[in-house]
């Protein structure tokens, strides 16, 4: 990259995680940055990290990746003999290669009382280049000299005089540093250096510099030097403010990255197939949903798509869900579409289409996918909002069918959904095994009224798809089989005396059937109450 004909660029990185979305974004390498590093073990850019701390750290990053690294070594932490130590350590970790800079040890960062920082001696620093070299194994193992005159407050002719002889003692690339917020003093260097060199900047302070202009200049690396630590610091301090604040995480939770996302970028993936082909393993949960509707309600607006299709705050109410769906490690997910299918435009799905939506119902398209059913699967409607715990909670459950009940008080004209349960929600820390009684208008005498609202989603188990398939099959015999719901589907199970267990929830989550829920929709998925 130092030799390379174009511009490069390398992003810093602190860790492993932040190493891997570096590369992840498509940085070809990384910049270990001295500031980052000493900031996630929480001291100052004052050496106050040792360097085999720095080391270690290092070797983390260099395993989560596949892209080259740039330690910034800082002065390399002492003298020469220090300075070849810390490179034979390098390349036994597979980085590839330190940036030295010419202040004495400790340092201080340099945008803190730069022009009061000492610089080193010539002759000492290139003899500490020179040590480095020569420690090397690996020939493509990269020395950069980073020439602090700028910062120190020293003019051009003593960066350059600097620079010529690290270049002499056998430095791959020459960084030239300064503070200015303009890049005067760059492309003045880059001028007089006249490409003896790669030359490396880092244009944290100049940074609204248009790029071409270090194009035009010939710099052959930038480095952005600190941008993911500070943008991690902003997001960590608004997240515990708003927690705080709270005392609660829901309003949180869909706005930081999912466990899955972490289990992601630690590789778990791999290690998932590793045990499938050693050890035996859980079944993967699958989703069935259904979205075959074209909205009675939203005529206006699903002319040309069905409603699961219709955009909340500019994106499709079914993208958030299997993004969703996805967020809680559910891969293989299966829409049932009807209306409108062609204009269903979602990536790694499976589309089934129910040909026949206009005549039937939610039974009938819950049985077109039944050969996409499994023991371990989720099933819900195709219009649903909720915060990502109502799905993380519903697949914590241990019980064969699990059904997601809304204890808050039903609006008007939500009969049909109305859930009669064993017991009310008490919202006790601990819960309490509360079974489904029945789903709609329940006329039996001796029924109270009832403790909330199913939201359209259950969860199934290997034993509640068998009750599931053996529902389907007696209820398929009935003239009224296309009109039934996934309510009288549920209400068969338990008639036939099987437990279902209720998951209460209190609000924070809604489904989308006129104009006035598309609004609330939009303030919902806006994080407005």
């Amino acid at each position: 990259m130092l030799r390379s004909d174009h511009l490069e660029f390398i992003l810093e990185a602190h860790n492993g995680i932040s190493a891997s979305i570096a590369e992840e974004a498509g940085f070809r390498g990384i910049w270990a940055s001295g500031l980052a590093l000493s900031a996630q073990f929480g001291v100052r850019d004052n050496n106050e990290t040792s360097w085999s701390q720095v080391v270690d750290m290092v070797e983390f990053m260099a395993d989560a990746t596949s892209v080259p690294i740039l330690l910034d070594g800082d002065t390399g932490y002492g003298n020469f003999n220090n300075a070849r130590r810390l490179v034979r350590k390098l390349e036994q970790r597979g980085v590839a290669g330190v940036c030295i800079e010419d202040k004495s040890f400790p340092k201080t960062n340099s945008f803190i009382n730069g022009q009061r920082q000492e610089l080193a001696d010539i002759d000492e620093f290139c003899g500490k280049i020179a040590a480095a070299k020569d420690s090397q194994l690996d020939d493509d193992f990269c020395v950069v000299a980073r020439v602090e005159a700028y910062i120190a407050g020293r003019d051009t002719r003593e960066a350059l005089a600097r620079a010529e002889a690290y270049r002499r003692a056998g430095a791959d690339g020459i960084l030239i540093h300064s503070s200015q917020s303009k890049p005067d003093q760059i492309l003045e260097f880059a001028r007089e250096w006249a490409g003896r060199a790669p030359l490396v900047i880092v244009p944290t302070k100049y940074y609204s510099t248009p790029t071409q202009v270090f194009r035009d200049a010939g710099i052959s690396l930038v480095i952005w030097a600190n941008h993911l630590i500070r943008s991690a610091v902003d997001s960590m301090q608004a997240t515990a403010r708003r927690i705080f604040e709270d005392e609660s995480l829901v309003e949180v939770e869909d706005r930081i990255a999912s466990i899955t996302e972490i289990f992601r970028l630690q590789c778990t993936e791999e290690l998932a197939e590793a045990e499938h082909r050693y050890a035996a393993g859980a079944p993967a949960t699958t989703a069935v949903v259904l979205a075959a509707s074209r909205g009675d309600e939203l005529t206006d607006l699903t002319s040309d798509r069905p409603k699961t299709m219709l955009s909340v705050n500019g994106k499709p109410l079914l993208t958030r869900l299997v993004e969703l769906c996805r967020t809680q490690g559910i891969g293989d997910i299966s829409v049932v579409a009807g209306y409108r299918a062609d204009s269903i435009d979602v990536k790694d799905i499976g589309l089934i289409v129910n040909d026949d939506h206009a005549t039937n119902g939610e039974l009938a398209s819950l049985a077109c996918a039944r050969h996409a059913f499994s023991d371990e699967m989720v099933i819900l409607y195709g219009d649903l909002l909720f915060r990502s715990y109502i799905l993380r909670e519903l697949l914590e459950s241990e019980s064969e069918l699990t059904v997601v009940v809304d204890s808050q008080e039903a609006h008007p004209g939500t009969i049909r959904d109305d859930a009669y349960c064993s017991s009310p929600d008490d919202r006790s820390l601990w819960g309490h095994n509360v079974l489904l009684q029945h789903i709609g208008s329940d006329e039996r005498s001796d029924a109270a009224g009832p403790q909330g609202r199913w939201i359209g989603m259950f969860r199934a188990r290997a034993g509640g798809r068998a009750w599931i398939e053996e529902a389907l099959d007696a209820l398929s015999v009935s003239p009224r089989f296309d009109h039934l719901t996934l309510s009288d589907l549920l209400n068969h199970i338990v008639e036939a005396g099987h437990p279902v267990r209720v998951l209460y929830i209190h609000g924070h989550w809604l489904d989308v059937n006129s104009l006035g829920d598309l609004e609330q929709a939009g303030r919902f998925t806006a994080g407005q109450p």
